[in-house]
């Protein structure tokens, strides 16, 4: 029996502590998690996921977080930690088959370090993953490019607010639309 193809892909964008000055990146947490679910079968956005977390280290969001993101302190003070919104997240997922896709490797790097941070298991459903940066970069035959600058190439505007989960998440999946149907061959699963 052949295996069928998976056409539900899993749009990730993340918002994660940050400051102006330099900083490690070991001590960044994420702060937002925005999701859509994406059917290449219809070409739809299925559901969509948003939510806040309170992060460990840096319970404080620095200045240049709040500008950048527009994530207010309250909204974070609000927020359940990550193991807590995580495994909801993982639960409005709700499907076995899917592919995961994130605007560069960040994504998945911050999620693994989170779950690390946690002692919880990295999904094995999030095993498949798309580099959409890199996909569209060679499918359109560019150097790579920002969401924003992406969009413009395809002649698109961003919608929403840059920087936050649940816009850039929505802009991501606009891009996979285009981009998903002209890859044939090129896709490589990391």
């Amino acid at each position: 029996m052949s295996k069928a193809k998976i056409t539900n892909y899993l749009v990730v964008d993340l918002e994660a502590t940050c400051w102006e000055s330099p900083f490690l990146i070991e001590e960044q947490e994420i702060i937002e998690i925005g999701a859509v679910m994406l059917d290449m079968k219809n070409s739809r956005i299925e559901k969509e996921y948003s939510c806040f977390i309170k992060p460990k280290l840096n319970p404080t969001l620095s200045e240049f977080c709040k500008t950048l993101t527009t994530i207010s302190q309250e909204e974070i003070n609000n927020a359940g930690s990550f193991d807590v919104e995580f495994n909801r997240f993982l639960d409005w997922i709700s499907i076995e088959e899917f592919t995961l896709c994130s605007w560069g490797i960040y994504d998945v790097k911050q999620i693994k370090s989170d779950c690390n941070r946690y002692n919880l298991d990295y999904p094995d459903s999030f095993s498949n993953h798309i580099n959409l940066k890199k996909l569209f970069a060679d499918v359109k035959g560019v150097a790579p490019k920002s969401v924003v600058r992406a969009l413009e190439h395809l002649s698109l505007k961003f919608s929403g607010t840059h920087h936050r989960g649940i816009d850039d998440a929505r802009n991501i999946a606009r891009v996979a639309q285009e981009i998903l149907p002209l890859s044939n061959n090129r896709i490589n699963l990391q």
